[in-house]
Order: C-alpha cells, then sequence, then structure tokens
C-alpha cells in the first residue's frame, strides 16, 4: 500500500466513516446472525478506496469481536446451539483451505452466477417456511454429518468468493433442519469465530489487514450488536424472514454485479 493510498486510511474523515461502517455492520450482525462483511468490504472499498483484499482482511478481523458480543447477546437467551456450532466451524475452517486451493481452477464468474441461482431460491424459500420460536435443534448422527457438509461447503465458497458464513449457513439452518430464526442466527454467530480468527492470522501474516481500521470497526459494531440481537427477539419470524431476504436480495444484486464485471474483462 503506497503513501498516499495510506493518507486515506486516516485522519478524522476517515476514522468517522470507520465509525459509522462499524455501527451498521454491528445492527446488521446482530439482526440477522451475519458477520457483515457484506456491509464492511463494499464500504470501505467505495468510501476509503481500500484494496479489496485488504478490505475483505480488515472485513474479517473486525467481525471477531463483533460476533463475540453478538453470541453473548444470543446466548443470554438460551438461542445459541453449541456442539452445532463447533461442528460448522470445523467443517468450514477445512472448506475454506479447500476453497482457497480450488480458486486459480474454477471460474470466479460462474461461481458468482451460481451464487446468485442459491440466493433466489433461498430468498423464495424465506416467504414459504417460517420458523417456530419453539423449535429445537435435534442433534443425530445423520444431522451430525449434514452439519459437516454444510460447514465444509460453506467455507469452500468463504475460500473461493469470500461469502460470509451466515449468509449461507443462517437459511440452511432454519430451511433444512427446521431451527429457529433465533438459534440459527446465535449457531452462526459463534460458527464464524473460529473462522474468522483463523483467516485474520493468516491475513495477518500477509499485511492483508489495516488493524486500526479493524480495531475502530470492530468496536463500533460491538455498540450496536446487542441491539440488533435484541431486535431479532421482538421481530416476528415471518417479519425477520421477509427482512433477511431484503438483506440477501442486496447480497445477491451485489455478486450479480461482480459477475457483470468479470464477463466484460474477459
Amino acid at each position: 500500500m503506497g503513501d498516499a493510498a495510506a493518507g486515506l486510511h486516516r485522519g478524522p474523515r476517515a476514522y468517522t466513516a470507520f465509525v459509522i461502517i462499524g455501527l451498521i455492520a454491528g445492527l446488521l450482525s446482530g439482526l440477522f446472525g451475519v458477520g457483515g462483511g457484506t456491509v464492511i468490504v463494499p464500504l470501505l472499498v467505495l468510501l476509503l478506496h481500500f484494496d479489496q483484499r485488504l478490505a475483505a482482511g480488515t472485513s474479517l478481523a473486525a467481525i471477531v469481536p463483533t460476533a463475540s458480543i453478538g453470541v453473548v447477546s444470543y446466548a443470554v437467551s438460551g438461542s445459541v446451539a453449541w456442539v452445532p456450532a463447533i461442528i460448522l466451524a470445523a467443517g468450514a475452517v477445512v472448506g475454506a483451505q479447500i476453497g482457497t486451493r480450488l480458486l486459480p481452477r474454477i471460474s470466479q464468474t460462474a461461481l458468482r452466477w451460481g451464487f446468485v441461482g442459491f440466493l433466489v431460491i433461498v430468498i423464495i424459500s424465506l416467504f414459504l417456511v417460517i420458523p417456530s420460536r419453539d423449535a429445537e435443534f435435534t442433534l443425530t448422527w445423520l444431522s451430525g454429518l449434514s452439519l459437516v457438509a454444510v460447514g465444509v461447503g460453506t467455507g469452500i465458497l468463504a475460500g473461493l468468493i469470500g461469502v460470509g458464513g451466515g449468509v449461507i449457513v443462517v437459511p440452511v439452518l432454519m430451511i433444512a433442519f427446521g431451527t429457529s430464526d433465533l438459534v440459527a442466527k446465535g449457531t452462526s454467530l459463534l460458527m464464524m469465530i473460529p473462522t474468522a480468527v483463523s483467516g485474520t492470522v493468516g491475513n495477518i501474516r500477509h499485511r492483508n489487514v489495516d488493524l486500526r481500521a479493524a480495531v475502530v470497526i470492530g468496536l463500533s459494531a460491538c455498540t450496536t450488536t446487542a441491539l440488533g440481537a435484541w431486535l431479532a427477539t421482538v421481530i416476528e419470524p415471518g417479519v425477520g424472514n421477509i427482512l433477511f431476504a431484503a438483506y440477501l436480495v442486496v447480497i445477491a444484486i451485489q455478486m450479480t454485479l461482480k459477475a457483470i464485471r468479470g464477463r466484460r474483462r474477459r
């Protein structure tokens, strides 16, 4: 990163932007059980001209404290499935390594279009399947193996196209496993922590993290994550599904634009 670029990441304007980004990301993280990277990365790139790789690394580091506060907030109401989260995290860590190795061999454009298709199916399903707040996650050998598969698949996609785990895990837990929306969100946030820590260690080694920005964004996000988690408990499951679907529409649009740009560069 050159001196001119580094200068854009400092000063009152930059730190104000970091705080605002963190506040928004924290609220969405707590409300939807996601890491907030889909907010942090594009805003760092657009507002402060971060390199895409640096923005992704900074976002991942900021997710660690954000997700931690989110887990505590959901755990207070008993909305975290601890063992399933650990299984998902183990699968995701392995999957991320696979995805990173497959990265040079697979078309990014095809992957993005495929993921957009997946999001469209999920968005439609969210209007058809309304989770019950009374539903409990029953762990069996079959569901355990399925969680491993979901974790690995989530990790692979994260390694290939940088998609956060919550975008995949939350709807899959609700739709495929019949988990309540709150447990799905709390479990998703817990799953992210070891994955984010592992990725951040690697990013620090490769100097793909702006630690000052990550600290400011992460601490700012922590102030609104609990609010988002509280709102999730107040909002009816059906309304929550609609809001989550709207959030996924934004992500689908982002991914579609990236796929179109990727095709034009060919």
